[in-house]
């Protein structure tokens, strides 16, 4: 099911990021807009996870709907294989902005591997890494579906949905800072995680780097 309800988080990153949407969502959507420049008058609407609706998470194309779009030009499943990435945050704009959100709140969490087991889904993946790779003009000779997976399989989403079928979609990285809950990272300690990031990427400079958001929030404003 690409419905996927979730427990009221305890620690890490699925506490804080469903404090945040629940509780204080200026949070993510002042820096939101101000980087994008969105007017005042343009609300913002957080559809996951709300603790009204069981904090629940979206994936495959239940994420699609919950958002209210379509993709008329290149199908999520000619793209991607069912159990596909499964969003933290899903939000909206009244201009039809979509807002695709992924948290962290330690290091360790960017480290993933894909887990595919069928052939078939392994091939499609690899195919539409390399696709993104490709049609990002991305030179980097990392394995996109080993270590830095996660990234690499949102970035290939945000591909799909901008590149491919002309949504206005941002992928927004929530990096949370000083968190006691689980292992304590500091802004500095994220900065150099990230540039190693992009730097075995190669996703330092690409023409979506634009409509990607890194949002930074020092839990202890949280509580």
């Amino acid at each position: 099911m690409g419905r996927v309800p979730k427990k009221r988080g305890a620690k890490g990153s699925l506490k804080w990021l469903q404090k945040v949407i629940n509780d204080a969502p200026r949070f993510l959507d002042d820096p939101i807009r101000k980087y994008t420049g969105l007017p005042d008058e343009h609300k913002m609407e957080w559809l996951s996870p709300l603790k009204s609706h069981r904090f629940a998470e979206y994936r495959d194309e239940a994420f699609l709907d919950l958002l209210g779009i379509s993709l008329p030009s290149r199908s999520l499943q000619d793209f991607w294989p069912n159990q596909g990435p499964q969003w933290d945050a899903l939000g909206r704009t009244e201009d039809g902005s979509v807002f695709l959100v992924e948290a962290k709140a330690n290091i360790l969490e960017i480290v993933a591997s894909s887990t595919a087991k069928a052939a078939k889904s392994i091939e499609l993946i690899n195919r539409s890494l390399n696709e993104t790779r490709e049609g990002l003009k991305i030179k980097s000779d990392y394995d996109w579906s080993s270590g830095l997976y996660q990234y690499a399989n949102r970035l290939a989403h945000l591909y799909l949905l901008r590149v491919l079928n002309d949504v206005r979609a941002y992928l927004v990285f929530v990096y949370f800072l000083n968190d006691a809950t689980h292992v304590p990272t500091k802004k500095k300690e994220w900065d150099g995680a990230i540039q190693l990031l992009h730097s075995l990427l190669g996703t330092g400079k690409h023409k979506l780097k634009k409509y990607i958001i890194d949002v930074f929030i020092d839990v202890g404003e949280l509580k």
